[in-house]
Protein backbone atom coordinates (compact mmCIF):
# COMPACT_ATOMS: atom_id res chain seq x y z
CA UNK A 1 0.00 0.00 0.00
CA UNK A 2 1.56 3.45 -1.09
CA UNK A 3 2.34 6.31 1.51
CA UNK A 4 0.16 9.10 0.90
CA UNK A 5 0.13 12.83 1.55
CA UNK A 6 -2.30 13.35 4.32
CA UNK A 7 -3.53 16.59 5.51
CA UNK A 8 -4.99 17.73 8.40
CA UNK A 9 -8.26 19.22 7.58
CA UNK A 10 -11.19 21.51 9.75
CA UNK A 11 -12.87 23.27 6.84
CA UNK A 12 -10.60 26.57 7.89
CA UNK A 13 -9.40 29.02 5.48
CA UNK A 14 -5.86 27.53 6.95
CA UNK A 15 -6.79 24.04 6.52
CA UNK A 16 -8.45 24.77 2.88
CA UNK A 17 -5.20 26.09 1.73
CA UNK A 18 -2.97 23.24 3.39
CA UNK A 19 -5.41 21.01 1.38
CA UNK A 20 -4.62 22.81 -1.67
CA UNK A 21 -0.60 22.62 -1.30
CA UNK A 22 -1.22 19.19 -0.17
CA UNK A 23 -2.74 17.62 -3.49
CA UNK A 24 -0.36 19.96 -5.51
CA UNK A 25 2.34 18.15 -3.98
CA UNK A 26 0.69 15.10 -4.26
CA UNK A 27 0.52 15.28 -8.15
CA UNK A 28 3.67 16.10 -8.15
CA UNK A 29 4.61 12.93 -6.13
CA UNK A 30 2.29 10.66 -8.11
CA UNK A 31 0.86 9.53 -4.74
CA UNK A 32 -2.98 9.59 -3.38
CA UNK A 33 -4.14 12.20 -0.74
CA UNK A 34 -5.68 11.76 2.53
CA UNK A 35 -7.87 14.43 4.20
CA UNK A 36 -8.18 13.63 8.17
CA UNK A 37 -11.02 15.43 9.79
CA UNK A 38 -10.76 14.81 13.53
CA UNK A 39 -14.05 15.07 15.47
CA UNK A 40 -12.50 15.90 19.39
CA UNK A 41 -14.77 14.60 21.81
CA UNK A 42 -16.28 17.90 24.03
CA UNK A 43 -18.14 18.07 27.29
CA UNK A 44 -22.07 18.08 26.89
CA UNK A 45 -23.22 21.59 27.40
CA UNK A 46 -19.94 22.39 25.17
CA UNK A 47 -21.10 20.03 22.56
CA UNK A 48 -24.54 21.56 22.46
CA UNK A 49 -23.34 25.29 22.17
CA UNK A 50 -22.95 26.59 18.48
CA UNK A 51 -18.82 27.26 17.84
CA UNK A 52 -18.60 31.36 17.59
CA UNK A 53 -19.24 32.46 14.49
CA UNK A 54 -21.04 28.75 13.09
CA UNK A 55 -24.79 28.76 12.49
CA UNK A 56 -25.93 25.15 13.92
CA UNK A 57 -29.01 23.75 11.92
CA UNK A 58 -32.06 22.29 13.82
CA UNK A 59 -34.65 19.94 12.25
CA UNK A 60 -37.82 18.63 14.39
CA UNK A 61 -38.50 14.77 15.73
CA UNK A 62 -41.56 13.73 14.80
CA UNK A 63 -42.89 14.47 18.42
CA UNK A 64 -41.76 18.03 17.80
CA UNK A 65 -38.58 18.33 19.76
CA UNK A 66 -36.13 20.09 18.34
CA UNK A 67 -33.20 17.80 17.77
CA UNK A 68 -29.44 19.31 17.40
CA UNK A 69 -27.50 18.77 14.51
CA UNK A 70 -23.55 18.52 14.32
CA UNK A 71 -22.17 22.46 13.70
CA UNK A 72 -21.73 23.33 10.17
CA UNK A 73 -18.88 21.68 8.39
CA UNK A 74 -19.00 17.75 10.24
CA UNK A 75 -19.54 15.06 8.02
CA UNK A 76 -20.14 17.55 4.79
CA UNK A 77 -17.13 19.55 4.89
CA UNK A 78 -14.20 16.82 3.84
CA UNK A 79 -16.54 15.07 1.34
CA UNK A 80 -17.41 18.45 -0.29
CA UNK A 81 -13.66 19.34 -0.04
CA UNK A 82 -12.76 16.13 -1.48
CA UNK A 83 -15.05 16.61 -4.36
CA UNK A 84 -13.26 19.85 -5.40
CA UNK A 85 -9.65 18.83 -4.78
CA UNK A 86 -10.53 16.14 -7.55
CA UNK A 87 -12.06 18.50 -10.02
CA UNK A 88 -8.98 20.97 -9.52
CA UNK A 89 -6.64 18.36 -9.40
CA UNK A 90 -7.40 15.32 -12.18
CA UNK A 91 -5.48 12.62 -11.45
CA UNK A 92 -5.26 12.34 -7.96
CA UNK A 93 -6.96 9.77 -5.75
CA UNK A 94 -8.19 11.83 -2.93
CA UNK A 95 -9.88 9.41 0.08
CA UNK A 96 -11.50 11.14 3.60
CA UNK A 97 -11.27 10.02 6.87
CA UNK A 98 -13.16 11.03 10.18
CA UNK A 99 -11.36 9.89 12.80
CA UNK A 100 -12.87 10.62 16.83
CA UNK A 101 -9.90 11.85 19.65
CA UNK A 102 -7.63 14.58 20.42
CA UNK A 103 -6.34 16.42 17.63
CA UNK A 104 -2.27 16.50 17.79
CA UNK A 105 -2.80 12.52 19.21
CA UNK A 106 -4.85 11.77 15.98
CA UNK A 107 -2.82 13.47 13.63
CA UNK A 108 0.67 12.53 15.07
CA UNK A 109 -0.95 9.10 14.64
CA UNK A 110 -2.09 9.61 11.03
CA UNK A 111 1.38 10.48 9.71
CA UNK A 112 2.94 7.55 11.24
CA UNK A 113 1.62 6.00 7.53
CA UNK A 114 1.79 9.03 5.52
CA UNK A 115 5.24 10.05 3.40
CA UNK A 116 4.00 13.94 4.37
CA UNK A 117 1.60 15.39 6.83
CA UNK A 118 0.33 18.86 5.71
CA UNK A 119 -1.12 21.30 8.18
CA UNK A 120 -2.52 24.34 8.25
CA UNK A 121 -0.42 26.58 9.63
CA UNK A 122 -3.18 27.93 12.86
CA UNK A 123 -5.10 25.61 15.62
CA UNK A 124 -7.35 22.76 14.27
CA UNK A 125 -9.45 23.62 17.07
CA UNK A 126 -13.59 24.14 16.46
CA UNK A 127 -13.31 27.51 19.60
CA UNK A 128 -12.38 30.86 18.25
CA UNK A 129 -8.69 31.42 19.33
CA UNK A 130 -8.69 28.35 21.52
CA UNK A 131 -5.40 26.47 20.76
CA UNK A 132 -4.81 28.44 17.98
CA UNK A 133 -1.48 27.25 16.73
CA UNK A 134 -0.73 24.54 19.82
CA UNK A 135 -1.88 21.62 17.43
CA UNK A 136 0.48 22.50 15.03
CA UNK A 137 3.24 23.03 16.86
CA UNK A 138 2.26 20.25 19.03
CA UNK A 139 2.43 17.59 16.04
CA UNK A 140 5.49 18.84 14.62
CA UNK A 141 6.97 18.39 18.32
CA UNK A 142 5.71 14.52 18.02
CA UNK A 143 5.69 12.97 14.63
CA UNK A 144 8.92 11.67 13.24
CA UNK A 145 7.31 11.92 9.48
CA UNK A 146 8.05 15.44 7.91
CA UNK A 147 5.15 18.15 8.16
CA UNK A 148 4.69 20.55 6.22
CA UNK A 149 2.82 23.91 7.77
CA UNK A 150 0.87 26.22 5.33
CA UNK A 151 -0.68 29.88 6.03
CA UNK A 152 -4.06 30.67 4.97
CA UNK A 153 -4.10 32.01 1.63
CA UNK A 154 -1.32 30.67 0.03
CA UNK A 155 -1.91 30.09 -3.40
CA UNK A 156 -0.27 27.95 -6.27
CA UNK A 157 0.88 31.11 -8.15
CA UNK A 158 2.62 32.34 -4.71
CA UNK A 159 5.32 29.29 -5.30
CA UNK A 160 6.22 30.33 -9.12
CA UNK A 161 8.40 33.41 -10.03
CA UNK A 162 6.44 35.89 -11.40
CA UNK A 163 5.65 36.10 -15.13
CA UNK A 164 7.74 38.60 -17.76
CA UNK A 165 5.23 41.49 -16.69
CA UNK A 166 4.97 40.70 -13.19
CA UNK A 167 2.16 39.43 -12.54
CA UNK A 168 2.40 36.01 -10.55
CA UNK A 169 1.30 32.97 -12.25
CA UNK A 170 1.66 29.36 -11.81
CA UNK A 171 3.03 28.48 -15.08
CA UNK A 172 6.29 29.96 -14.80
CA UNK A 173 9.29 28.25 -13.17
CA UNK A 174 9.32 27.68 -9.08
CA UNK A 175 10.98 29.81 -6.96
CA UNK A 176 14.19 28.05 -5.35
CA UNK A 177 13.63 25.95 -2.56
CA UNK A 178 15.02 27.12 0.91
CA UNK A 179 17.38 25.09 3.11
CA UNK A 180 18.84 26.26 6.63
CA UNK A 181 21.42 23.88 7.49
CA UNK A 182 23.76 23.30 10.84
CA UNK A 183 27.25 22.59 8.55
CA UNK A 184 28.88 21.39 12.05
CA UNK A 185 25.77 18.84 12.89
CA UNK A 186 24.43 17.76 9.31
CA UNK A 187 21.77 15.43 8.60
CA UNK A 188 21.23 13.67 5.80
CA UNK A 189 17.92 13.30 5.81
CA UNK A 190 16.99 17.14 6.36
CA UNK A 191 19.15 17.67 3.26
CA UNK A 192 17.95 14.94 1.31
CA UNK A 193 14.14 16.10 1.43
CA UNK A 194 15.26 19.98 0.31
CA UNK A 195 17.65 18.63 -2.92
CA UNK A 196 14.77 16.45 -3.64
CA UNK A 197 11.74 18.87 -2.93
CA UNK A 198 13.75 21.23 -5.70
CA UNK A 199 14.68 18.08 -8.06
CA UNK A 200 10.82 17.95 -8.44
CA UNK A 201 9.83 21.07 -9.21
CA UNK A 202 13.00 21.98 -11.19
CA UNK A 203 13.98 24.33 -9.46
CA UNK A 204 17.18 25.98 -7.36
CA UNK A 205 18.11 25.35 -3.77
CA UNK A 206 19.31 28.42 -1.94
CA UNK A 207 21.06 26.73 1.10
CA UNK A 208 21.74 29.09 4.39
CA UNK A 209 24.29 28.31 7.13
CA UNK A 210 24.91 30.71 9.98
CA UNK A 211 27.55 30.44 12.86
CA UNK A 212 28.18 32.49 16.06
CA UNK A 213 30.47 35.37 16.01
CA UNK A 214 33.41 35.25 18.02
CA UNK A 215 32.69 37.30 21.45
CA UNK A 216 34.20 40.36 21.27
CA UNK A 217 32.02 40.48 18.05
CA UNK A 218 29.29 40.02 20.21
CA UNK A 219 30.19 42.26 22.94
CA UNK A 220 31.11 45.29 20.84
CA UNK A 221 34.70 45.15 21.72
CA UNK A 222 37.37 45.90 19.05
CA UNK A 223 37.79 42.98 16.67
CA UNK A 224 40.74 41.97 14.10
CA UNK A 225 38.80 42.14 10.57
CA UNK A 226 41.38 39.50 9.39
CA UNK A 227 40.19 37.13 12.05
CA UNK A 228 36.85 37.39 11.25
CA UNK A 229 38.12 36.38 7.30
CA UNK A 230 39.34 33.66 8.14
CA UNK A 231 36.77 32.05 10.53
CA UNK A 232 33.95 33.12 7.51
CA UNK A 233 36.25 31.13 5.19
CA UNK A 234 36.49 27.78 7.38
CA UNK A 235 32.71 28.11 7.86
CA UNK A 236 32.08 28.63 3.80
CA UNK A 237 34.73 25.48 2.95
CA UNK A 238 32.57 23.69 5.82
CA UNK A 239 29.61 24.43 4.17
CA UNK A 240 30.73 23.62 0.86
CA UNK A 241 32.03 20.24 2.01
CA UNK A 242 28.77 18.80 3.47
CA UNK A 243 27.14 20.01 0.09
CA UNK A 244 29.63 18.57 -2.06
CA UNK A 245 28.24 14.83 -2.16
CA UNK A 246 24.64 15.90 -2.19
CA UNK A 247 25.65 18.30 -5.65
CA UNK A 248 26.85 15.02 -6.77
CA UNK A 249 24.08 13.09 -6.45
CA UNK A 250 21.24 15.33 -7.30
CA UNK A 251 23.43 17.36 -10.47
CA UNK A 252 20.58 19.19 -12.24
CA UNK A 253 19.57 21.39 -9.20
CA UNK A 254 21.14 24.58 -9.21
CA UNK A 255 22.46 25.25 -5.64
CA UNK A 256 23.30 28.74 -3.93
CA UNK A 257 25.36 28.60 -0.81
CA UNK A 258 25.56 31.13 1.79
CA UNK A 259 27.45 31.33 5.34
CA UNK A 260 27.07 34.20 7.60
CA UNK A 261 27.86 35.56 11.01
CA UNK A 262 24.67 36.30 12.49
CA UNK A 263 20.97 34.70 13.02
CA UNK A 264 19.86 31.98 10.90
CA UNK A 265 16.21 32.63 11.66
CA UNK A 266 16.21 36.17 10.69
CA UNK A 267 17.88 35.53 7.49
CA UNK A 268 15.50 32.81 6.95
CA UNK A 269 12.57 34.00 7.74
CA UNK A 270 14.07 37.35 5.23
CA UNK A 271 14.58 34.79 2.21
CA UNK A 272 11.53 33.11 2.75
CA UNK A 273 9.76 35.49 0.89
CA UNK A 274 11.40 34.91 -2.15
CA UNK A 275 10.90 30.69 -2.35
CA UNK A 276 8.45 28.00 -2.74
CA UNK A 277 9.25 26.05 0.24
CA UNK A 278 11.85 26.24 3.23
CA UNK A 279 13.08 22.94 4.85
CA UNK A 280 14.21 23.30 7.99
CA UNK A 281 15.23 20.56 10.88
CA UNK A 282 14.14 19.45 14.47
CA UNK A 283 16.04 17.18 16.27
CA UNK A 284 13.92 14.38 18.01
CA UNK A 285 13.46 13.96 21.60
CA UNK A 286 11.33 11.18 22.50
CA UNK A 287 10.63 12.77 25.96
CA UNK A 288 6.82 12.65 26.25
CA UNK A 289 6.88 16.16 28.19
CA UNK A 290 6.80 19.58 26.41
CA UNK A 291 6.85 20.76 23.19
CA UNK A 292 10.35 21.49 22.01
CA UNK A 293 11.17 22.54 18.12
CA UNK A 294 14.30 24.40 18.52
CA UNK A 295 14.57 28.11 18.34
CA UNK A 296 15.09 28.53 15.06
CA UNK A 297 12.76 26.18 13.54
CA UNK A 298 9.62 28.09 16.10
CA UNK A 299 10.46 31.11 14.42
CA UNK A 300 10.45 29.87 11.02
CA UNK A 301 7.27 28.51 11.47
CA UNK A 302 5.86 31.44 13.37
CA UNK A 303 6.99 34.04 10.52
CA UNK A 304 8.46 32.78 7.17
CA UNK A 305 6.13 33.97 4.15
CA UNK A 306 6.34 30.47 2.16
CA UNK A 307 5.07 26.79 3.17
CA UNK A 308 7.46 24.92 5.94
CA UNK A 309 8.79 22.21 5.95
CA UNK A 310 10.28 20.51 9.40
CA UNK A 311 12.08 17.03 8.79
CA UNK A 312 13.12 15.46 12.19
CA UNK A 313 16.08 13.68 12.56
CA UNK A 314 18.28 11.83 15.19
Amino acid sequence: MPRTITIGFDGSAESRAAAEWAAREAKVRGLPLRLVEVRESLPEPVARAPFPGAQTGRQEKGGGEAESLPADGWGTTPGEAATGLRLRHPGVEVTTEQVAGRPHEVLVKAAEDAELLVLGSRGMSGFAGFLVGSVGLAVVARTERPVVLVRAGEQAADEHEPDPTGIPSAATRYRPVLLGVDADRPDDAVIRFAFAEAARRGTGLRVLHGWNLPPYYVHGLPADPDVYRVIAEERTATLAKVLRPWRAEFEDVDVVEESFGGSPSIRLIDASREASLVVVGRRVRRNPFGIRIGSITHAVLHHAAAPVAVVAHD
